[in-house]
């Protein structure tokens, strides 16, 4: 059974830094797609960064784009987010999801095409 297990969330204020990340366990973390998504109060799960399986090729959401930077450590099994500049928008609980197919393709993966979900994190930012 896959496992994806996030952590690193808290209560920052404007303009400080956080490092999410997003621990795989039970399957083949070097073969998935893997996402950050987020969900700010009272709304719809975002897109926030997308990396393919080898770390080659990485999308953002035009939000955070220059300001988070998403990587991943295969032998680790890990994906992480690190999240700079802070703004009281990026307020939302934080998921990474997985993808079993592993490349990026132009509109894919879809949020209803990750094939496993972790149970998110919150990450509050607030002066």
């Amino acid at each position: 059974q896959v496992q994806l297990t996030e952590s690193g969330g808290g209560l920052v204020q404007p303009g400080d830094s956080l490092r999410l990340s997003c621990g795989v366990s039970g399957g083949t973390f070097g073969s998935y797609a893997m996402g950050w998504y987020r969900q700010p109060p009272g709304k719809e799960r975002e897109f926030v960064a997308v990396i393919n399986w080898r770390g080659n090729e990485i999308y953002y959401a035009d939000s955070v784009k220059g300001r988070f930077t998403v990587s991943r450590d295969n032998a680790k099994s890990t994906l992480y987010l690190q999240m700079n500049s802070l703004k009281p928008e990026d307020t939302a609980v934080y998921y990474c999801a997985a993808d079993k197919y592993g490349v990026i393709e132009p509109g894919r993966p879809r949020l209803d095409e990750y094939d496993y979900w972790g149970q998110g994190t919150q990450v509050t930012v607030s002066s």
